[in-house]
């Protein structure tokens, strides 16, 4: 790949967990961002521990090579809540605006139960057409808003989301302008979708809208048990259902050949949430490394 073209990051999530801070909550900011440019890695997105004032977070971060790349955001438009949603939005676009962020990574939290004990198959949320034209609307509007600042807007898929499967980032997508973008996250969706090729036919017909990538490697066993239990997004999470790069089951070969063919620019982020007591991030950011370098080249 091209490194003058694609920039690598790496997300907190794998110090400290945003949606369970017990884990991982002995590790410090200071601590993270240190061992992420150790490991090699240029760039972060934002996580609970990282001060929100730029004029703090910035000289901590350009001491270590570090830039921010973007910070997740839930919005709230399939359940009416659209004043609110996009007021938090504006504060948010801001501070990643003064941080150099180009992109607005952001999911649809409205009956999302990924933060729930509910079971992430059985128990998936679904949008009726009206919910849906919300959204749509929403995100339509968000974009315009992020292009006054000169940035852009991307839609996260995500497990236990109303926008999780191949079918509902098709339809979100159909229903939304060219400039409402999607955020491919490897992980989330071949945990969906359950194969290789149903992940990659995502990438490949999405292409040209996506403009950040989450590099997320995943255990079939784990996947396989979190199903037949009927276990929550959140339990997998603490069992292992993701892993970083080069030590799950995606060949992230193919993904890395679409994205250098079709000349993607922009940000590749290793974010592989474990619990930290089981799965050392700095041993793992270290292992997601060399595996990039070794089969992307960067």
């Amino acid at each position: 790949m091209n490194s003058e073209r694609v920039k690598l990051a790496i997300a907190p999530i794998g110090w400290t967990n945003d949606d369970m801070p017990e884990l991982g909550s002995e590790n410090t900011f200071q601590q993270t961002v240190s061992e992420m440019a150790l490991a090699g890695f240029t760039g972060s997105e934002v996580g609970s521990k990282y001060p929100r004032d730029p004029a703090v977070l910035k000289p901590m971060l350009e001491i270590r090579g570090i830039q921010i790349c973007n910070a997740w955001f839930s919005t709230f438009f399939a359940n009416g809540d659209k004043a609110r949603t996009i007021d938090e939005f504006i504060n948010h676009m801001n501070f990643l605006h003064a941080m150099g962020a180009k992109v607005i990574g952001c999911s649809e939290q409205s009956k999302s139960i990924q933060g729930t004990t509910l079971a992430v198959f059985d128990d998936k949320p679904h949008f009726t057409d009206e919910e849906w034209r919300l959204t749509a609307e929403g995100y339509n509007e968000l974009a315009e808003i992020a292009a006054e600042k000169g940035m852009q807007v991307a839609l996260h898929h995500h497990m236990g989301t109303g926008i999780q499967t191949r079918a509902e980032i098709d339809r979100f997508l159909a229903e939304t302008n060219d400039n409402v973008f999607l955020l491919y996250d490897t992980g989330h969706a071949y945990y969906s979708e359950g194969s290789q090729q149903e992940m990659l036919a995502i990438l490949d017909r999405y292409l040209p809208r996506i403009n950040h990538v989450h590099l997320k490697d995943v255990r079939d066993d784990v996947v396989a048990q979190i199903r037949n239990e009927k276990k929550s997004f959140l339990d997998g999470v603490r069992a292992g259902t993701f892993t970083v790069p080069g030590d799950g089951v995606i060949d992230f070969r193919p993904v890395f050949a679409l994205l250098d063919e079709r000349g993607y620019t922009g940000w590749m982020v290793v974010e592989a949430e474990q619990d930290p007591a089981l799965a050392n991030p700095f041993e793992y950011a270290v292992k997601a490394r060399k595996y990039i370098r070794e089969t992307a080249g960067i």
